[in-house]
């Protein structure tokens, strides 16, 4: 060791966060990205610890983005978790898939760690996929979607914004 240089071992006390906080910190990071006007909402496939692709919620490259243009759910008074096909919008879990699909990187056996569990269309293509496990924060009211996941087997968690930052 140099003059004042401390062991390795007490050199920080900083906690390094766990691979699931890690992960969910960089959905969170991801849904800044939204162009929802509604919820912002990001997502990441990730297998062996290596992130696969990601996502956020918006409308299609090329196409005006909601922020722009105004929220045609909202014009339409359609409810939260409703009539998903009148909106501009993908989710974050199938702009993820389809950002793998474009580059040609399979993300069989992955895990998705999201902010938000997944709609009904969004677990049809999760299980389709080949995803394996769910990891997520925050709620959203689909029970088709919950009995569909436990069906196909894939293991989802639930971590609480408190538990987000744990190591």
């Amino acid at each position: 060791m140099r003059g004042g240089e401390k062991p390795l071992d007490e050199r920080s006390e900083r906690k390094r966060p766990g691979w699931v906080s890690y992960f969910l910190q960089i959905a969170r990071l991801a849904s800044t990205r939204s162009t929802c006007l509604r919820r912002q909402v990001g997502a990441v496939l990730v297998r062996e610890k290596k992130i696969l692709a990601t996502g956020y919620n918006g409308a299609p490259s090329g196409t005006a983005h909601c922020l722009d243009i105004g929220c045609l759910r909202e014009r339409e008074g359609i409810p939260s978790g409703e009539r998903h096909e009148l909106c501009r919008g993908l989710h974050a879990e199938q702009n993820a898939i389809l950002q793998a699909a474009y580059h040609g990187v399979s993300i069989r056996g992955a895990t998705l760690f999201c902010t938000n569990f997944p709609c009904v269309i969004c677990s049809k293509m999760l299980i389709n996929a080949g995803i394996q496990e769910i990891y997520y924060v925050e709620g959203y009211p689909d029970s088709l979607s919950e009995s569909m996941l436990e069906e196909a087997g894939l293991e989802v968690h639930r971590v609480r914004p408190e538990e987000e930052h744990a190591p």
